[in-house]
């Protein structure tokens, strides 16, 4: 076999030229989409890092001081307390007043003297009517010894006529004198009546000049000073009526208005609870005294009177109040104050009942033990305390020691 003559052999240059150049362009081609996906993925993972670090943002609600009597309340209502033996001092005479001896918040006791209007002209009247009473009484007695004398000469006379020493006409004369002197006394003791009746015109003047309090009771408001003019209606020119008005604090109840379409619900007789917007950290028994008999038909509702069961020194007229009227009496264990929480913020966590509080935009898992349903909270039992924050409807990826943010913040 002959040898192959290798000289006729040639490289193709050209096709390998094509290949080398056409491997160049796939190259780039494939580099982009690697970097695009590189920045792509490096973007997600940032994005899923930066989410993982932000503070999850929850709802949150506070934790509450709830009493127990909020799970018996079937309605409620806002009223003031007002005085039901209150009056307006004054005087039935007209004076310039020129003493007075209480101040707002003094205490007074029934008939003392608590001011004195100006008396010189019924003094003077009062003494002049006394005088008269002593004149008529001793007109009285000259009359009574000129009944006597009359009565005397009467006697004499008829003895003397008897033994013929007088005329009849005598007698006569002695007898109409007598008679004279009886109808005397009558008329002076009449006038006597008459002197001693402006006598007592003259001391009820007098006392009306004594401005006297009706009532135990307290001052609530001074209307007069020293050198008012006061008249009985107040109808002169810068004139006062009542010099101070005063409220007996025994009388004090709470008038509050329930609703015409809710009055059914409430009794006389039936437990309240009272809150005063003075004394908000306090509870007050109450109990439904009467109702009003007629509807305000401006505003539909019903006048109704609670009286307090254990009056406090410390309520006051017209403080306005807030009542709830219950189903029946609370004990006395319940009438203390329990920290309670919406429901939704208690979930279960391994079996127990726990609460996320928020302390500084981190939560706490803390376990609670729950009670009773008061109101529209749940009583908890635990180291939340009153205003802490609490999170609503936590989501089971919350974790202890999570931080968070506040709805809408």
């Amino acid at each position: 076999m002959a040898a192959p003559d290798l000289s006729r052999l040639k490289i193709d240059r050209s096709g390998a030229k094509f290949s080398t150049v056409r491997g160049r362009g796939w190259s780039r081609r494939l580099l982009v989409p690697v970097v695009v996906g590189a920045v792509v993925l490096a973007a997600v993972a940032f994005a899923v890092l930066r989410w993982s670090s932000a503070p999850l943002e929850v709802e949150t609600a506070s934790v509450t001081m709830a009493y127990p009597s909020q799970g018996y309340t079937m309605l409620n209502a806002t009223g003031y307390v007002v005085a039901q033996r209150k009056a307006a001092v004054a005087s039935k005479a007209t004076g310039r007043l020129v003493w007075l001896g209480v101040e707002e918040g003094s205490r007074v006791k029934k008939d003392e003297v608590i001011a004195r209007l100006e008396d010189l002209d019924v003094r003077a009247t009062q003494e002049q009517t006394a005088a008269s009473v002593k004149v008529a009484k001793a007109n009285l007695e000259q009359g009574m010894a000129e009944l006597r004398d009359a009565e005397i000469a009467v006697k004499r006379s008829q003895d003397l006529l008897k033994q013929g020493f007088v005329s009849q006409s005598a007698n006569d004369i002695a007898l109409s004198r007598l008679d004279k002197a009886k109808a005397s006394i009558s008329s002076l003791e009449a006038a006597i009546a008459a002197a001693q009746a402006a006598l007592r015109g003259a001391n009820v003047a007098v006392d009306q000049t004594l401005i006297r309090a009706p009532f135990d009771g307290v001052v609530l408001t001074k209307s007069a000073n020293i050198g008012d003019v006061i008249t009985p209606f107040s109808s002169a020119l810068d004139s006062k009526g009542a010099v101070v008005s005063i409220a007996d604090m025994s009388t004090l109840e709470v008038e509050a208005d329930v609703s015409e379409s809710s009055f059914f619900k409430v009794t006389v007789g039936q437990p309240v609870e009272i809150q005063l917007d003075a004394l908000p950290d306090q509870r007050f028994r109450g109990v439904v005294a009467r109702t009003v008999p007629t509807v305000d038909r401006s505003k539909a509702t019903v006048m109704t009177k609670i009286r307090f069961v254990e009056p406090d020194a410390r309520v006051l007229p017209e403080m306005s109040a807030k009542v709830s009227f219950l189903s029946q009496e609370v004990a006395e264990a319940d009438r203390k104050p329990r920290p309670a929480v919406n429901p939704a913020a208690v979930v279960d966590r391994d079996g127990r009942s726990v609460i996320f509080v928020v302390r500084g935009g981190v939560v706490a898992r803390i376990p609670v033990q729950t009670g009773a349903r008061l109101g529209d909270l749940i009583e908890i039992q635990g180291g939340a305390q009153a205003g802490d924050k609490v999170v609503l409807r936590p989501p089971a990826k919350l974790k202890d020691g999570a931080s968070v943010t506040a709805a809408g913040k």
